[in-house]
């Protein structure tokens, strides 16, 4: 491999690559070839017939600069024009559109499949819709995957390079015009982070759909706290058909749990170093994305970016028609030349949702927050479990049995007249430990109606039973509940280097263990905010020793706390805890 980082990387056997026509997509059996796929054509029951014909170059190879040689395909328009590129780098299996997982999933959530072809890698464009529109397709299985070279790595600067070498290679092919973009939801999101910032010379521009951008922060250590299980659920996508080695996250957990071990700081995206074009698509509502994106966001180095934030989940949001036709004007403008008005856009696009059917959305403003929006503290009151404008004189601590029933606290306050915030919220907590040295704080900002029942709202098509089973303490990326954020206490210590009054920052390098009975401060970020309450309705922010919202999709637990013992909230005095809202002024 070409990157030092990886002789840190801990290693286990890929997954087996079931190349049956079936477990990895009907176009999945290995075969260098080109083929004219026909207009009307049906790539597998229940999909969109083909609208226009399709130059498919299928297993095409690519040699990376070490010499490890990766595979891909390339859906192209059948012309003599050149083309520009779009390019969906992840593991999820370049040929698996009709895998029977994807059915799955998207008939679980209620789009169904016949919004696209079948050609569709997950969460990427749907070629169909690309090439009669003048566009490539490239969908790559990167190092490690399926019949790729190499042991697949995740994350990071091998993934950058690699990512790098396809994008030069695919410009200097003799249908492309040397232009290319990167598009795609989640890993195909977040990886466009780490390759954009390699700074490719033909990589054109990006589009970000909902991505983490580290490693550790975002994905392994959540607030601190380890969570191995949606990492482990991530893994079964590396298969490989060759015996590859999979990078193995999990391991490196166990090895190294500090944010400063070289492994976790390859893991650390760097957009400031991203200058190209960027369109930005990002939401409230997703537990494993929202935190990464908006710091991606904020950090952009691209002079020409746009930001949307919307009120669904980023697979309806992707593939809704209104959407990609958006998104073609942006490509357009930039991969084509055409001149359209997509400069007229505004930089700043957001929502307020208010869980009761009347989000509003696609409201412009220059930046996020917008300028209206004023950071207020709102202080808890122990005696009456009230958030008010102005803390108590006397500290009145409230106590919870950690892991026990209700295992939690609250704070409540109701409102006399329409109250909207829309920026970044934060918690300050000061809180101690009896009876063990250490805690995992989880916070939640919730909705209440004017009867008292907590409200949230489905960003997937589907609303049944089943769902409601799975979302009700779980799946927390497909329905949302309200801001959250989480923290562990000895891990507290503040980057005073990028750390702000509004968003606290962590270093995650070093563990300060409670001493018994020690009172710490904790400035725990809770993720970004667009909620509208009427009067009479209620705002609740809940302090507790579980993972309340739960792990991020169905069927696959949440973290573990640890916690013991008996935890103390102080709400007065020198210790005058709050949390701070970014209230829009009148």
């Amino acid at each position: 491999m070409t990157v030092k980082i990886t002789e840190d990387m801990k290693f286990s056997p890929s997954f087996d690559y079931i190349d049956n026509g079936i477990e990895h997509g009907v176009l999945s059996p290995f075969e260098t070839k080109e083929v004219i796929l026909k207009k009307g054509q049906q790539i597998a029951e229940g999909f969109k017939p083909l609208s226009c014909d399709i130059r498919m170059l299928k297993d095409v190879p690519v040699k990376l600069r070490d010499g490890v040689t990766i595979y891909t395909d390339v859906y192209l328009p059948v012309t003599e024009d050149k083309v520009p590129t779009l390019i969906a780098w992840s593991p999820y299996g370049k040929s698996a559109g009709t895998a029977p997982r994807y059915k799955n999933l998207f008939g679980m959530l209620g789009m169904g499949n016949q919004w696209n072809s079948g050609l569709t890698k997950f969460e990427a464009p749907d070629p169909a819709y690309w090439v009669e529109h003048g566009y490539a397709v490239c969908n790559p299985d990167m190092r490690g995957i399926a019949h790729s070279e190499g042991n697949t790595t995740m994350l990071g600067s091998q993934e950058a390079q690699d990512g790098y070498d396809l994008i030069e290679w695919l410009a200097a092919q003799s249908w492309s015009n040397g232009k290319t973009a990167l598009t795609g939801t989640s890993y195909l999101a977040f990886s466009q982070w780490y390759i954009a910032a390699e700074m490719p010379p033909h990589l054109t521009c990006i589009n970000p759909t909902e991505g983490l951008a580290d490693g550790y922060r975002d994905l392994a250590f959540i607030g601190g706290i380890p969570d191995e299980n949606f990492i482990e659920r991530l893994a079964v996508n590396h298969v490989s058909a060759k015996g590859a080695q999979r990078e193995d996250l999990a391991k490196e957990m166990q090895a190294a749990p500090l944010a400063d071990a070289p492994i976790w700081e390859d893991k650390v995206a760097d957009p400031s170093k991203i200058t190209i074009p960027a369109f930005v698509i990002a939401s409230y509502s997703n537990t494993l994305h929202t935190l990464g994106t908006f710091r991606s966001w904020r950090t952009l180095g691209s002079k020409e970016k746009w930001l949307r934030i919307h009120d669904r989940q980023e697979w309806p949001y992707y593939y809704d028609k209104a959407n990609t036709e958006e998104l073609r004007r942006f490509f357009d403008y930039y991969l084509l030349g055409t001149e359209n008005d997509w400069l007229d856009t505004p930089r700043v696009r957001y929502s307020v949702l208010d869980f009761e059917g009347g989000n509003q959305t696609d409201i412009p403003a220059e930046a996020f927050p917008p300028a209206e929006s004023n950071n207020t503290k709102y202080y808890m009151n122990g005696k009456f479990r009230a958030l008010q404008q102005k803390p108590e004189q006397e500290d009145l601590p409230v106590k919870y049995l950690a892991g026990g029933l209700p295992g939690r606290t609250s704070f409540q306050m109701t409102f006399d007249e329409e109250t909207q915030f829309i920026g970044y919220p934060k918690a300050k907590l000061f809180m101690q430990a009896e009876g063990y040295n250490d805690m995992d704080v989880f916070v939640w900002v919730q909705k209440l109606d004017k009867f008292g029942n907590v409200l949230s709202e489905f960003v997937v098509p589907n609303h049944g039973a089943a769902l409601q089973d799975f979302t009700q303490e779980g799946a927390s990326a497909l329905r949302y509940k309200g801001a959250w954020g989480r923290l562990r206490a000895s891990m507290r210590q503040l980057n005073s280097k990028i750390s702000t009054d509004e968003i606290p920052a962590y270093t995650f390098d070093k563990v300060k263990k409670l001493d018994d009975s020690e009172i710490v401060e904790l400035d725990i970020v809770l993720s970004p905010v667009g909620l509208s309450y009427k009067a009479g309705e209620t705002l609740r922010i809940v302090i507790s020793s579980k993972d309340e919202l739960g792990a991020v999709m169905p069927g696959t637990p949440g973290c573990t706390p640890d916690n013991k013992g008996i935890h103390v909230l102080h709400t007065g005095g020198e210790y005058a805890s709050y949390v701070q809202l970014p209230l829009m002024k009148k």
